[in-house]
């Protein structure tokens, strides 16, 4: 093993990126876990949750896009939310191929205990509105850096 000095040592942890995106990740999941289970949602269920809420129906395509995520995750996540009675999966009438996502009564209903998450998760947290939005804008951007570089990306 070489001892490098950690300023020199390319792959020391402090010095990865990848690192602290990927433990900011996980504790904001710890965070969100407790809240969102009173809910009877996962942290992916209620991404698609909040994108069903704003615009609705979706196709599975355009909700993999939405939440960077591919049809061999999507697929078994979205059943789960047809079986729990939050989405309804139907064929697109113009185009049989396309699957249709839309939201039950169930799930629509969802939607008013869910505003309350935002401000729940915002008062345990020491950080004022505008460094949460100038954090958003730069993992935004890094987010599109990183879409752009991976392998297969249509864009």
């Amino acid at each position: 093993m070489v001892d490098l000095p950690n300023d020199e040592d390319p792959l020391d942890l402090d010095r990865q990126v990848c690192f602290p995106l990927y433990a900011a990740s996980n504790l904001l999941s710890r965070l969100y876990r407790p809240i969102l289970g009173e809910l009877g949602l996962t942290y992916p269920q209620y991404l698609v949750m909040l994108v069903l809420w704003k615009h609705t129906p979706q196709t599975v395509g355009s909700l993999g896009d939405m939440l960077h995520l591919d049809s061999g995750t999507l697929t078994p996540l979205l059943k789960r939310m047809e079986l729990a009675g939050l989405i309804s999966r139907t064929r697109d009438a113009e185009d049989e191929r396309r699957v249709l996502i839309g939201l039950t009564g169930k799930g629509r209903g969802l939607r008013s205990d869910a505003e309350k998450i935002p401000a729940m998760l915002s008062e345990g947290l020491a950080i004022d509105e505008a460094a949460i939005a100038a954090l958003r804008e730069q993992v935004r951007g890094l987010v599109s850096v990183l879409r752009r570089a991976s392998p297969g990306n249509p864009e």
